[in-house]
């Protein structure tokens, strides 16, 4: 199985989170989390790394119902989606699968979970095909 759903898009690194987010919220995702590792890298330890942020991204309703029916799906929340500044003018997305977090260890056992994993997998895929 797959850990994340890919895509290459055009354009500069502020431009590519913008239209992501926009994908994301067109699903019923809000953006939770930002991490701009490139400077937290660079802060921290000196380093120079190329423009990379990461975006937890979270559905209020799925997240809920997650969460009621196992506390512990919270190690697996939010979903991460990351932009990496690949090239001058590309970035390739990364979206997590849902699907995929949602069997890790015992989690695919629980049929809510597997549901839940499915349907926000679904609204993901459909962020994805809408960049």
């Amino acid at each position: 199985m797959d850990k994340s759903i890919d895509v290459t898009l055009k354009g500069k690194m502020a431009e590519v989170i913008d239209k992501v987010t926009e994908a994301l919220k067109g699903q019923g995702f809000g953006i939770l989390t930002r991490i701009d590792v490139d400077t937290t890298l660079k802060t921290k330890i000196g380093a120079d790394f190329r423009p990379y942020v990461i975006l937890g991204a979270c559905n209020p309703g799925l997240a809920h119902q997650a969460l009621s029916a196992r506390p512990d799906v919270g190690l697996m929340l939010p979903c991460n989606v990351v932009v990496d500044q690949v090239a001058d003018g590309e970035c390739l997305v990364r979206f997590i699968d849902p699907n995929a977090m949602m069997t890790f260890g015992d989690l695919g056992a629980d049929a809510t979970l597997q549901r839940v994993g499915a349907e926000a997998a679904d609204k993901i895929r459909a962020a994805a095909a809408a960049l």
